[in-house]
């Protein structure tokens, strides 16, 4: 089996697999134990926190594990909204945040919040002058992603850090998500107050998330009963997934700038694969992530592309996996200008270091062989 969906979720690193079922084993005990089991599980959960303070050069006290990456983004965005309501109501993100985002200032907005969704345009990327003129004296918080998690896109998170520090009032998350561990990030000179991530999208286990508070920024929790995570999260912590969750990510990071040079190549040559097929028709533009190629076929349902490719021996994914299993138009691809029928029929190729050449001329012959196979159908399957 060829494995395209890293963006979903990718292998765990077996080296991670070990350390949780180790830790699983030896420190069972409740973290928030006073007697000796206690706080050898408690001092595992702060030296993890520690090497994420290590590795993205924050302190070690600012980053909270949470359940996973749609958890954080809540935590951080109901959080910020809820704690300085009293500073104003007017909220910013984009048209083509993930769901836990979206749907996060959705909600807002039913409790009175009043939200701008920032264009993007066909390539998929803000406009820092167009973010400067949403700004009002209400304005309490700006979410951008940094990498978008179907098209790929990288937002220009320094531009627009540099743009808020000139509004201390103004509190900016960016949902890291698909960058962590895979794009560098430079967290304080980028002026970010809140940042989010994942650690079964970085070789971590499923069940992890992570995110970062800036010092002096306080958040209003969304789940109460205990003092666990500095207050903001109650309930007993999963160790030995969180300290597997630190050794992927130092693990990923420590492999990033090697992975990244092999990874742009293999995207260079699957694109070239797919410009040469006319069907296919490439979304979004450069600066992108080099482990994410999305691609629409115009007039054809993805989940007859994606069962076909299965039958070659090949996992790819539509969307989000948040968002996979409806058959809507992307909202993503809308919001950059697509049509319906382009924007419903969108594939996401998710690379991981595993993959080589030959495994991307295999998807390639594959795809070759689909198009031969549909293209007489297409507007019978529309």
């Amino acid at each position: 089996m060829l494995y395209f969906d890293h963006c979903a979720s990718t292998p765990p690193y077996e080296e991670v697999v070990q350390t949780m079922i180790e830790v699983m084993k030896s420190v069972y005990a409740n973290p928030s134990s006073l007697h000796r089991a206690g706080i050898q599980a408690d001092q595992l959960i702060e030296r993890s926190r520690s090497v994420l303070a290590e590795r993205l050069q924050t302190g070690s006290g600012n980053w909270i594990f949470t359940s996973g990456g749609t958890e954080s983004n809540n935590m951080a965005i109901k959080g910020i909204a809820r704690q300085y309501a009293g500073r104003g109501k007017h909220l910013i993100t984009t048209q083509i945040e993930h769901a836990s985002v979206y749907e996060a200032f959705k909600q807002l907005e039913d409790e009175g919040y009043r939200v701008t969704y920032l264009p993007v345009g066909e390539t998929g990327h803000v406009n820092v002058e167009q973010l400067e003129a949403a700004l009002t004296a209400e304005t309490i918080l700006v979410s951008v992603m940094h990498v978008n998690n179907e098209i790929g896109t990288i937002q220009p998170i320094e531009r627009i850090g540099r743009l808020l520090k000139r509004f201390p009032t103004i509190m900016f998350h960016v949902d890291a998500v698909q960058s962590m561990g895979k794009q560098p990030i430079k967290l304080l000179e980028s002026g970010i107050d809140l940042l989010t991530g994942s650690a079964h999208k970085l070789g971590g286990p499923r069940g992890v998330g992570f995110l970062y508070i800036r010092e002096g920024v306080t958040l209003y929790p969304l789940l109460n009963g205990g003092t666990q995570e500095n207050g903001y999260r109650a309930g007993t912590q999963n160790v030995p997934a969180i300290v597997a969750s630190a050794k992927a990510l130092r693990m990923s990071m420590e492999r990033m700038e090697q992975r990244e040079r092999r990874i742009s190549e293999l995207k260079r040559q699957l694109i070239q694969h797919i410009n040469g097929m006319p069907e296919l028709k490439l979304n979004g533009a450069e600066p992108s992530a080099s482990h994410i190629i999305h691609f629409s076929y115009p007039g054809m349902k993805p989940e007859v592309v994606i069962h076909m490719l299965e039958q070659h021996g090949i996992m790819a994914s539509t969307k989000s996996a948040c968002s996979s299993k409806d058959d809507k138009p992307s909202r993503v691809l809308l919001a950059l200008g697509a049509s319906r029928e382009h924007a419903a029929g969108g594939i996401r190729i998710s690379l991981g270091e595993e993959h080589t050449v030959q495994d991307i001329n295999a998807l390639a012959a594959a795809l070759a062989d689909i198009v031969r196979q549909l293209k007489p159908l297409e507007r019978r399957l529309t």
